[in-house]
């Protein structure tokens, strides 16, 4: 069975799967879409349970007050690279002021 591309790219707006694992799903599946779906969930669960046992060693600290409250959130991340990132740093500020800001009493 030939797949289309518009096969591949409606299986990965469903399931944000890589283009090239849902090219891959669709013809194990004989273009199933419903199927192509459910083996890559099986393939993704699978993947985040060999990831599941990795040490987050690195990540950041961030403190926040709000009024009356005071927060600290740590972010743990796999890489230096990643903990380095601003992007990073402002998300775990955000959780910080978030949970300073919503603390019971405030």
């Amino acid at each position: 069975m030939a797949i289309t591309a518009a096969q591949v790219k409606a299986l990965r707006e469903a399931t944000g799967a890589g283009m090239m694992d849902c090219k891959r799903a669709l013809p194990e599946t004989d273009g199933d879409a419903e199927a192509a779906r459910n083996l890559l969930r099986k393939k993704g669960a699978a993947a985040a349970e060999k990831k599941a046992g990795r040490a987050a060693a690195e990540g950041v600290i961030a403190v926040a007050h709000g009024s009356g409250a005071v927060a600290i959130a740590e972010v743990n991340c796999e890489t230096d690279f990643v903990s380095r990132r601003e992007d990073f740093r402002e998300y775990a500020a955000s959780i910080a002021q978030t949970v300073a800001d919503g603390a019971p009493g405030t």
